[in-house]
């Protein structure tokens, strides 16, 4: 029998060593994925890229990451997850700061690609990490705590982001775009030092947690699986790639792939949102594009208490996508009135993050074995909509000159999704051990 409190004990120890990490870390991985959207309100007009070009640019990246991603967790797999992360942010890092060379499409697609290859398996990578330190009654949580890193984000990297482009350009004969690569892409190379310093591989690794919390934390992972991996294994899984011949990965990868588009539609197009509105400068575009992202960040945090508090998923993730791109697509109904399209902003991200939530069902109805490469896959398949979204709704605004025909494209979308998770997937998890 495992004793709550002292189980609560050692995961509030668990959770001030882990989360900070891994939140920073994804904090900088989104913020080198996003700020393209910042950066081409100047790169744009500076290189006469048009909409259609910074559309593909910005989701070309998702291509060669989904060709990566199951490769690349299932490497971690046999080398862990510190060397896994160093090897990935440096590589990212550096790639995204050599953006600030791009001056033809191509060499913007390039660039692109690599940064796709390089980043791959990190998102999918911290999902099977957090599943070998976290039960899954503890993983909702967690989950969100780690995916408040979006919001944080577009909080703080819009504002930077914005400051960079109006303050930076011209230094040293550079733009304002050109710095902005450089300064928010050297970091994240710089952190992916402090990552392999600070995180252990595995609760049995760790020279912070005393042998009795270890066995503790071991006792308390082998219980959940004992519950959580009947299902799979009821069918005969017995290796890493028995989540490819079941049929529920490639539901929870079309359910992703809804999430995926309704976050990046929302994240690559804010920016061009926000300056429509005439706010000013591009500084006052980061400043106000913090304002939702807050919101979102709210409900983040909102939707992952709710779903653990209740044990409950299939109903938060749908609601999330049914409601998300269905209110930016609302925003081409207000006439450009500044407070109600800001608004609606507002409960875009606050429902479109929140879906968020759905990482916390995957590892449930996966097995040990299953793991790395059921999860590498469901993100794989779901990343798809990061390539989607910003290339059709740049090839619409291309030729309709409006975002309006695109978003209420993506609306769609994302309310299937919500329908699908409704019929398709279980919203039961398993009672705490």
């Amino acid at each position: 029998m495992i004793d709550a409190a002292t189980e609560k004990a050692v995961y509030r120890r668990i959770d001030l060593r882990i989360v900070p990490v891994i939140m920073i870390a994804y904090v900088l991985a989104f913020l080198d994925r996003i700020n393209v959207g910042y950066a081409q309100l100047q790169m744009k007009q500076s290189l006469g890229f048009s909409d259609a070009v910074y559309g593909v640019g910005a989701g070309i990246f998702f291509l060669s990451y989904f060709l990566c991603e199951l490769p690349s967790n299932l490497w971690m797999q046999k080398i862990g997850a510190r060397l896994t992360f160093l090897r990935i942010m440096v590589l990212w890092g550096l790639t995204s700061a050599a953006t600030m060379f791009v001056a033809e499409p191509w060499q913007f697609y390039t660039v692109r690609l690599l940064l796709g290859v390089f980043e791959a398996g990190f998102f999918p990578g911290v999902i099977l990490y957090l599943s070998w330190w976290y039960p899954s009654h503890r993983r909702g949580r967690v989950t969100g705590l780690f995916l408040f890193g979006i919001p944080v984000t577009g909080v703080l990297g819009g504002p930077i982001s914005g400051a960079i482009l109006s303050g930076m350009d011209g230094v040293h004969g550079y733009a304002g775009w050109q710095w902005l690569f450089v300064l928010e892409g050297l970091p994240t190379a710089l952190f992916g030092v402090v990552v392999y310093l600070l995180l252990s591989d595995r609760p049995g690794d760790a020279p912070w947690l005393s042998a009795s919390e270890k066995a503790l934390v071991q006792k308390v992972l082998d219980s959940d699986r004992d519950q959580t991996g009947s299902e799979v294994a009821s069918h005969g899984r017995a290796s890493a790639f028995a989540a490819l011949r079941d049929a529920r990965t490639y539901v929870m990868g079309g359910i992703y792939f809804c999430c995926a588009c309704s976050v990046y539609t929302f994240t690559f197009w804010l920016p061009t949102m926000i300056k429509a509105l005439n706010v000013g400068s591009l500084g006052a575009v980061g400043l106000w594009s913090a304002l939702p992202f807050a919101a979102g960040g709210v409900g983040i945090l909102l939707v992952s208490w709710s779903s653990d508090r209740f044990l409950e998923r299939r109903w938060h993730v749908a609601t999330t996508l049914l409601l998300g791109t269905s209110a930016l697509y609302a925003t081409t109904l207000v006439g450009g009135a500044f407070w109600p399209t800001m608004l609606l902003l507002c409960a875009s991200a606050f429902f479109s993050f929140s879906c968020v939530v759905f990482w916390a069902i995957p590892p449930t109805y996966l097995s040990r074995e299953a793991a790395a490469a059921g999860i590498a896959v469901i993100s794989s398949i779901g990343i798809l909509g990061g390539f989607v979204s910003p290339s059709i709704i740049g090839w619409m605004k291309t030729v309709t000159g409006s975002l309006d025909a695109g978003l209420g494209l993506m609306a769609g979308i994302s309310i299937a999704g919500g329908l699908a998770t409704i019929l398709l997937v279980p919203g039961r998890v398993p009672p705490r051990a």
